[in-house]
């Protein structure tokens, strides 16, 4: 994850676009001046297919702490990096003013089609608890479809074990979301999910999967639900670990009150940092026009799959 080369210039905190064959497929929020109780942090929204159809939400009414696609965790060190209700075991999610944010330190690469910075996730009082070194590429692949690489090195900042919760481990069965996180667009008519382990939530939500994808029907050239258009469009996010350590992880899926797909860090048992200690993983989402078959799906996912 080292990074150099030529850089564009800055202009202040304004979002930072990201391209695919002159076409602007992606906004990076690096800075923002968010409320605490979303755990204010970078991600990425709008995302884009090449047509321009709209595939990520911001802020949306039912889940405003629910930022398109960032990194989050709802439980690290008892700091709510998640943005909204705590989930507390025994008596379940409760407001609480615990909740942390990821500030951006420095730029170590940032051209029209690479980013890459440093962060802290900073509790309320401004102690780090993690460093972490976060890279995003845009790739082309298809005529119709361009894959978004999002990986991150995250260490322990502390000089103490430093666990990383999610609600599944203190009671929320199922609840095993953390770590890289798409919120999706409102959609007209039905959601298909599928994957090698099945078609629909129920097949995908907690498996080790190699890949998923999550087609569906929008707006074309709204950047939220709240002012979709009325022309629809079909699109499909494929989402798949690029490495070995990363296809451990299970897949979060939920596709009732809202549209989401993680990549989770840890389902239901803590995972806990030394001091010092660190972790990687390596999401690939590819962006496509169109309401993808199982077979294209699979052919799309060997296509971005990363050289061995």
């Amino acid at each position: 994850m080292e990074h150099s080369g030529t850089v564009r210039a800055l202009h202040a905190d304004q979002p930072l676009g990201l391209h695919v064959d002159g076409r602007e497929v992606a906004s990076y929020v690096w800075r923002s001046d968010l409320p605490a109780s979303t755990a204010p942090r970078p991600f990425l929204h709008p995302v884009r297919t090449l047509n321009g159809t709209v595939v990520t939400d911001a802020r949306p009414h039912s889940h405003t702490h629910q930022l398109g696609i960032s990194i989050a965790a709802p439980d690290i060190g008892g700091r709510n990096f998640w943005g909204g209700r705590t989930f507390v075991a025994g008596h379940g999610p409760a407001w609480l003013d615990d909740h942390g944010a990821q500030r951006h330190r420095r730029w170590l690469r940032h051209t029209e089609t690479e980013l890459a910075h440093t962060l802290h996730w900073v509790d309320r009082d401004g102690a780090a608890l993690l460093s972490e070194r976060r890279a995003i590429a845009c790739v082309p692949l298809t005529p119709d479809a361009w894959t978004l690489s999002v990986q991150t090195r995250l260490a322990n900042a502390t000089d103490r074990p430093l666990p990383i919760r999610s609600p599944a481990a203190l009671g929320r069965v199922g609840a095993g979301y953390g770590g890289f996180f798409w919120r999706g667009p409102a959609v007209s008519g039905q959601v298909r999910v599928q994957s090698p382990a099945g078609t629909g939530v129920r097949a995908v939500h907690g498996t080790t999967a190699p890949w998923l994808t999550v087609s569906g029907t929008s707006g074309g050239d709204s950047g939220s639900s709240a002012g979709a258009s009325e022309v629809s469009a079909e699109w499909t996010i494929l989402f798949a670990p690029a490495d070995a350590t990363t296809a451990r992880d299970r897949w979060f899926v939920r596709a009732r009150d809202y549209l989401g797909v993680g990549s989770s860090l840890t389902w239901d048992r803590p995972l806990v940092l030394e001091p010092g200690e660190q972790i990687e993983r390596h999401i690939l989402a590819v962006v496509a026009d169109g309401n993808l078959t199982e077979d294209a799906a699979a052919a799309l996912a060997e296509a971005a799959r990363p050289p061995a």
